[in-house]
């Protein structure tokens, strides 16, 4: 299972536990205040569509994401976050991303200085891996729910550029421009949808063949997952099922 769909579908599980909601809504709300900087309007703001596409799947209530829709405006006061990308290298030479959105860069950037090297990785400087993966969209939907076939020729027609089984879903990925089109042709088929987000997809993996290695990268995803300033973490890597079995 490639590292930015497996890792996708292990956060989506993540985020449904009722004991993580509390902090998935606050990292969405983060989101939502920095995206609204740019226009309180979701219909002139993509970004802030999204954000709130994200809220309403995670099940947030309406009027918190107003209310982090008006600190962003500036209608109503709050903490300004900064953006901040962390890149490094994990166990066997695993790309890693980190978006994160921070009120105090000098907290965060040796906290996950610390995540990467606790877990056998080091931080890297900037540029050192972002070249390796393009943005995308992201969708997956379960192998259970669907004809492959009929998957394909309507996610093709909705704007998608590649289709590929992974494991027990399939990973539909689309240019971020085509996103909102394709989710919504989806949504209006009922075709149950696991995963839908804008992605930074690897353009090359790496091989995780040892289940040892395996388990201290998703350790070290999850601890970048957990913290509470980090909105997304990509890697590259590549954990066979049969070692993710081990794993699990």
């Amino acid at each position: 299972m490639s590292g930015h769909s497996h890792w996708a579908g292990i956060k989506h599980k993540k985020a449904a536990n009722d004991a993580k909601r509390g902090k998935t809504w606050s990292k969405i709300a983060r989101m939502i205040i920095v995206a609204a900087k740019n226009g309180g309007d979701p219909a002139a703001n993509l970004t802030l569509r999204y954000a709130i596409d994200k809220a309403k799947a995670a099940n947030m209530p309406k009027d918190t994401i107003e209310k982090a829709i008006k600190k962003g405006t500036g209608d109503l006061g709050g903490v300004s976050y900064e953006e901040i990308l962390y890149e490094g290298y994990g166990p066997s030479g695993v790309a890693v991303m980190v978006e994160a959105l921070t009120d105090n860069r000098n907290r965060t950037g040796p906290e996950i200085k610390r995540v990467f090297e606790k877990h056998g990785g080091s931080l890297g400087t900037t540029g050192c891996v972002n070249w390796m993966f393009g943005k995308k969209g992201l969708i997956t939907v379960g192998a259970a729910n669907v004809n492959e076939d009929d998957l394909m020729e309507l996610a093709l027609g909705a704007g998608a550029d590649d289709m590929q089984r992974t494991g027990e879903v399939f990973e539909i990925t689309c240019d971020p421009s085509a996103y909102e089109e394709l989710k919504k042709t989806l949504d209006a088929k009922k075709i149950p949808i696991e995963v839908a987000e804008i992605s930074m997809v690897p353009q090359n993996t790496v091989e995780i063949d040892n289940a040892a290695v395996a388990r201290r990268v998703i350790a070290m995803m999850e601890a970048f997952d957990d913290h509470e300033d980090v909105q997304n973490a990509y890697a590259n890597f590549d954990i066979p099922e049969e070692i993710m079995a081990d794993v699990s």
